[in-house]
């Protein structure tokens, strides 16, 4: 039986700006609702990227360890009883051997197995990964069972689940498969993931754009753009990137909304009659950060951050979860 904490140590890895760690400590506000103040601490972060580890320092009080986490030696890092991450996925294989297992074809695909080398080294009492969905297809399906089995080989019992943030208040369809793993057996048997409560709280993107006074002119596709486009045998333009329902949630944006275009599937919207892109801070509101949640002000690096962020309100419910959990296997 474990022992009941008062705070529950987190380690964060692949931390970006902070998504998953925002929800993983609640106490932040997001469109009227208070997410309360969870029985977490964050001890350590750690990300790549120094111009996105400036955002996630602006907004936690966490060190955040700019580095390779490849080059990271497991003894530097902070003792912990919960490990996060978002690990990247894009380059997972399968190597042909008898038993078959999980490989990986460049520097990219390595990054998963970094984090079972940590886990072997810490052995927390729970970790959550996250990933996008095409996780559970990846190689004809064959990835992902093994990636499960590596986790159960550092000694953790397994639930994994896909979610869909609009089904948890956020205003933004996107799936994403989570993955939790505990040491202890009582607290993986209570464990559930949480219920969708968008029946009570459903939001939906016209809940957090800028009314059209405060949308600045570089934001708008030009005219000359909108003419560089097909147009249908009524006359209408033609777009290949998604106008979005403002009476929707919003479909997922992603990191190179800096770049975005008519020519490309991201979404855009529509505002007095004018296509445009989204702000970065209407990116934000979409991924449900908080308005008190400080970005650089470069446009990329605010885009690329935010794109590939977990939503703050989706983790914080996945979090209550998990510490449900913990708590039922304490003394």
């Amino acid at each position: 039986m474990m022992v009941r904490k008062s705070r529950y140590r987190v380690l964060s890895l692949f931390s970006g700006c902070g998504g998953m760690d925002l929800g993983t400590e609640g106490g932040f506000e997001f469109l009227g609702k208070r997410y309360s103040r969870l029985a977490t601490e964050t001890k350590a972060a750690v990300e790549l990227d120094p111009r996105i580890a400036e955002i996630y320092e602006s907004n936690f009080r966490a060190p955040c360890v700019v580095k390779d986490i490849r080059d990271l030696d497991a003894k530097d890092l902070p003792s912990h009883d919960v490990m996060t991450g978002g690990f990247p996925c894009q380059s997972f294989s399968m190597v042909a051997q008898n038993p078959p297992r999980l490989g990986h074809d460049d520097e990219r695909g390595r990054l998963y197995f970094e984090m079972c080398r940590l886990l072997l080294a810490h052995r927390p009492q729970v970790f959550i990964a996250e990933n996008v969905k095409g996780l559970l297809s990846a190689n004809q399906k064959q990835a992902f069972p093994l990636l499960l089995e590596e986790f159960r080989q550092c000694g953790y019992h397994i639930h994994w689940d896909l979610l869909d943030a609009a089904d948890y208040g956020v205003p933004q369809r996107r799936q994403r498969v989570f993955i939790v793993g505990f040491r202890n057996l009582t607290a993986s048997t209570s464990f559930k993931f949480p219920r969708p409560v968008a029946d009570k709280y459903r939001s939906v993107l016209g809940d957090v754009l800028h009314p059209r006074s405060e949308v600045e002119e570089k934001y708008f596709f030009s005219d000359r753009a909108l003419r560089g486009l097909a147009k249908t045998r009524n006359g209408s333009i033609k777009t290949k990137g998604r106008v979005q329902d403002a009476n929707k949630p919003c479909n997922t944006v992603g990191a190179h909304l800096a770049k975005v275009s008519l020519n490309s599937t991201d979404p855009v919207v529509k505002t007095a009659g004018r296509i445009r892109m989204f702000s970065p801070r209407e990116v934000a509101r979409i991924q449900s950060f908080p308005e008190s949640f400080q970005l650089r002000g470069v446009k990329t690096t605010d885009y690329k951050a935010l794109g590939n962020a977990v939503p703050p309100v989706l983790m914080w419910h996945v979090m209550r979860s998990v510490l449900k959990a913990l708590e039922s296997s304490a003394n």
